[in-house]
């Protein structure tokens, strides 16, 4: 089961720590959180309940396409897709060209958050 860490901390923290990495002067841990959120706020309109449900409908269903992800949980492909693209930005979903269709797959099963 692949868990992924979600960190959150002001714009400037964040910044500051990105480019003490690519100055060489910070190693990530493992550990370490690979996404970043600059409030629970903007975390919750990610992780919104449902699109939770939208990640667990992808996992069981692995849906073919995002026409047939649009079928199976009710939403407006245009809408469905403007959040996927949104969630695969934070690497949470990964859309993948098959033919001329693009198949969203889940990335993650769990999170854990560190403030």
């Amino acid at each position: 089961m692949k868990v992924i860490r979600i960190g959150i901390a002001p714009q400037a923290r964040i910044r500051e720590r990105m480019l003490a990495i690519a100055r060489g002067e910070l190693k990530p841990k493992p550990s370490d959180p690979k996404i970043w959120f600059t409030s629970m706020r903007s975390l919750s309109q990610v992780l919104s309940d449902e699109n939770r449900a939208l990640l667990e409908v992808i996992r069981t269903a692995k849906p073919e396409s995002i026409s047939e992800l649009a079928v199976l949980t009710g939403r407006k492909q245009g809408n469905l897709s403007r959040t996927l693209k949104t969630m695969s930005g934070y690497g949470l979903v990964k859309l993948v060209r098959v033919d001329r269709k693009m198949r969203p797959v889940a990335e993650v099963e769990r999170y854990q958050i560190v403030a």
